[in-house]
């Protein structure tokens, strides 16, 4: 018998410490993980984001296959709401300083206990929100204060990939993840 306690976390291997078997819902900031925390301004000082291609992919994936996504964010750019509203996602609130009390108002609307949602934040406001919830994930690159209380630090840094990497180990834990190129359905 080994010296130190064997765990298992996952009925599927992965690498996020967390049965993900039970994730029913995702929540994102944008800055800092859905797009790189260094935003280029337009002339007119608006921002303006990048978008990663293989989280939107991950995202179409998720939301086809049953999973709640939503964005709850500081910024107020209505081009968020234009990026994700094409691939499905349309819970999105933007301007939102104090993200908890609305984190509690959209589980509470979905039916949704904090053991079936996953928070990805990456800056000191999205804290209470990610101590609210069962899995709590932070960029790489997001703040050493949201590294502490992170159930899971991606691979990826914010804007590259973060969503992805989330989405696909939640999908394959669930065996919805595209094996060659539709989900095997639950």
């Amino acid at each position: 018998m080994p010296d130190f306690p064997i765990l298992f976390t996952n009925p599927i291997m992965s690498k996020i410490p967390y049965n993900l078997s039970k994730i029913r819902a995702i929540v994102f900031d944008v800055d800092g993980v859905l797009s790189p925390t260094t935003v280029p301004m337009s002339p007119e000082g608006v921002p303006q984001r990048m978008a990663n291609l293989k989280d939107g992919y991950a995202m179409v994936t998720a939301i086809k296959n049953g999973l709640h996504l939503a964005i709850i964010s500081g910024a107020d750019t209505r081009s968020i709401i234009g990026r994700f509203a094409p691939i499905g996602l349309h819970d999105v609130y933007l301007g939102v300083l104090d993200k908890l009390p609305l984190l509690k108002e959209y589980m509470e609307s979905k039916g949704l206990s904090p053991d079936e949602v996953a928070y990805i934040g990456d800056d000191i406001p999205d804290i209470p929100c990610l101590k609210h919830v069962g899995l709590a994930v932070t960029p790489r690159d997001g703040a050493q204060e949201c590294k502490d209380v992170a159930t899971y630090i991606t691979l990826a840094d914010g804007g590259y990939g973060v969503a992805r990497e989330v989405l696909e180990e939640v999908l394959k834990a669930q065996n919805l993840w595209p094996v060659t190129g539709q989900a095997n359905g639950r």
